[in-house]
């Protein structure tokens, strides 16, 4: 059975912008600057994460 990967970001988890980026920022860390594919997927739904979390005006920048 194929599973799609959804791209919404779960509002249930209701996180801070600066929250969000600290865990991309250890993500970054932990791979040594190389993100495997997991990484990668992790890291594309952390960033939707932060861009649904971050102030109108920083998104505006």
């Amino acid at each position: 059975m194929l599973h799609s990967m959804s791209t919404t970001v779960e509002p249930s988890s209701e996180r801070s912008a600066a929250e969000v980026n600290e865990e991309i920022r250890a993500l970054w860390l932990r791979s040594g600057g190389t993100l495997s594919v997991e990484q990668r997927e992790e890291y594309q739904r952390l960033v939707m994460e932060w861009a649904a979390a971050a102030p109108e005006s920083a998104q505006a920048a």
